[in-house]
């Protein structure tokens, strides 16, 4: 990473605090897109799911979807925890506080419901789990966007 900042820096002029945003902004705007998929498409699919089929389709979810989030959320919650150490210059000290503050809302929204949820449609497959992923799923939706929005007005103000 270092390798890839020199470059960077000596070509574009930005520094290490700068690169982070970007990767902070690129991996939590994949996200909030992903989330709205998720929301408006997939959750409401999966309560249409037989209760017979449940356990292969939630099994199946839960390997899929860790293969497309898996890499993203990483380089989020990293690029997250060090906006909180060294964050560029002209980003108003709270905005990456707040970000992180809406990244911990997203996250336990995710283990507190969503992952329950889906444990227990491979476990105790019912009709109403597809019902409830979408309702349980609106906090994430709408702390991801806010975050979208957050890491965008941080870029803004880097850019001015």
């Amino acid at each position: 990473m270092l390798g890839i900042s020199r470059i960077v820096n000596h070509k574009y002029g930005l520094t290490m605090s700068e690169i982070t945003l970007l990767a902070n902004a690129a991996s939590t705007l994949f996200m909030v897109g992903l989330i709205w998929f998720v929301q408006r498409v997939h959750y409401p699919l999966l309560s249409h799911v037989d209760v017979d089929q449940q356990i292969s389709v939630g099994a199946e979810h839960q390997r899929r979807t860790g293969k497309v989030v898996g890499l993203p959320m990483a380089i989020e919650g990293v690029s997250t925890l060090l906006l909180l150490i060294d964050r560029p210059d002209q980003v108003a000290w709270g905005l990456p506080w707040i970000g992180a503050i809406l990244l911990a809302v997203s996250l336990g929204s995710m283990v507190f419901f969503s992952v329950p949820l889906h444990q227990k449609m491979v476990s105790q497959p019912n009709a109403e789990i597809g019902r409830k992923l979408v309702a349980t799923n609106w906090p994430r939706t709408i702390s991801w966007t806010l975050r979208g929005a957050v890491c965008l007005a941080m870029c803004a103000q880097v850019m001015k």
